[in-house]
């Protein structure tokens, strides 16, 4: 069969009697097929297992009362004494192996932040805690996201916030409604 352009303009070869189209070209985003529902559906189900949100654990806190988890901070103290999360337990990844037992319960999960979304600090004291035998979640976006959000922060000077930044959280709204 033969193709007839649609217009003068237009300059794509037409097909041979016989002969099947070219498959357009894929793209970008398709050009590696989505997994299978199931496939899908396992590795979100497992991705949340892992990782909490910035929000989840900032409305988790603010309810008071016991949250069922800890909040690890794994940066160094410089970066701890700029800012931090409220309540918050200071333990820089390179001290988990000689601290963790100390300061940490193995019966109650752990978040671990560092700066932001840029740094595997987190991921790297996440590991070193599973690695001892402890529940541990990262915290998406780490510290970044805790104060571009609008939540409250600790210093060495005492309590801090800054407006929320519109890119990352509603300005009017409670949450994001995720």
């Amino acid at each position: 069969m033969t193709t007839t352009p649609l217009s003068s303009n237009d300059t794509s070869p037409a097909t041979a009697p016989g002969t099947a189209a070219a498959p357009a070209q894929a793209n970008p985003v398709l050009r590696v097929p989505p997994a299978s529902p199931g496939a899908a559906a396992a590795y979100f189900s497992a991705s949340l297992a892992f990782y909490a949100d910035v929000s989840d654990v900032a409305s988790v806190l603010a309810a008071g009362g016991d949250p069922g988890f800890v909040v690890v901070d794994s940066r160094s103290t410089a970066s701890w004494d700029q800012g931090h999360v409220p309540g918050a337990v200071h333990l820089p990844t390179a001290l988990v192996a000689e601290q963790a037992e100390q300061l940490l319960d193995k019966s109650v999960p752990v978040v671990t932040y560092c700066w932001g979304p840029g740094c595997n600090g987190a991921t790297r004291a996440a590991l070193a805690l599973a690695e001892r035998g402890y529940q541990v979640k990262e915290m998406m976006g780490g510290f970044e996201y805790w104060v571009r959000e609008g939540f409250a922060y600790e210093t060495w000077q005492g309590p801090e916030s800054r407006d929320a930044d519109p890119l990352t959280a509603p300005v009017d709204a409670a949450d994001c409604g995720c």
